[in-house]
């Protein structure tokens, strides 16, 4: 049974590659109803909708160009006014630098919005490599597994979907993931100290196991929406 809530919150997960965010934000929107908004599926869906965005992205794209912050907020602005992000949503790759941040907070502003709750995953960078370099995907659903951690009840069928498909990353391996560990610390550290210093930023041990973090994650989701 879905958590009943009073607003609609809306939420930041940080954390670096491996820290579950996928995860946590999928058992999120089951237990609130909440909407994950990733910036890739957002950009991917702007521009298979054609929407004035979504052209604006697609032109940059085929450009070999990054997406600018404007476009980026743009299409953000067209998803948040759909109905089902009534309850809520959780961003999951939008903002990563503090002027992104600053230009969301305007975005939300316009709508009587701010953000709730930015959700620090803090780990262990040495225990990332083991954790990365085991997981994999369901290729029909989504949905996240590992060699270790999180298996399916049956080999090689996704519980979810049924699926029989999965994907691995070609980067998810020991030599890459320590530079893209120090990318992220190098690139968040800035945003952490913006949210912190807003107060709006909580912080969650993402070493432990997916339902204690999913336990902490909730606890923080329920403070933020009775404030």
């Amino acid at each position: 049974m879905k958590d009943s809530m009073t607003t609609a919150p809306v939420l930041i997960l940080l954390g670096p590659p491996g820290a579950g965010k996928g995860t946590q934000a999928r058992m999120l929107e089951d237990a609130f109803g909440l909407v994950q908004l990733s910036t890739g599926d957002l950009l991917r869906a702007a521009v298979a909708a054609g929407t004035e965005a979504g052209r604006k992205a697609k032109a940059v794209m085929e450009a070999g160009e990054l997406v600018s912050d404007d476009i980026v907020i743009a299409i953000l602005r067209d998803r948040l006014a759909e109905p089902d992000c009534a309850r809520g949503v959780i961003l999951d790759g939008f903002p990563r630098t503090a002027v992104q941040a600053k230009a969301l907070d305007a975005l939300l502003a316009e709508t009587g919005q701010k953000i709730d709750a930015a959700i620090s995953l803090d780990v262990d960078d040495a225990a990332m490599v083991e954790r990365i370099a085991g997981r994999y995907t369901c290729a029909g659903c989504g949905e996240g597994w590992h060699d270790s951690f999180k298996m399916p009840a049956k080999a090689g069928v996704c519980d979810k979907c049924h699926g029989a498909v999965f994907n691995r990353r070609a980067d998810d391996n020991a030599e890459t993931v320590a530079s893209r560990l120090d990318a992220y610390h190098a690139q968040t550290a800035p945003l952490i100290a913006y949210y912190e210093q807003s107060g709006a930023l909580s912080r969650i041990d993402a070493m432990g196991s997916i339902e204690d973090i999913a336990a902490g994650l909730a606890a923080i989701v329920r403070m933020a929406t009775a404030r």
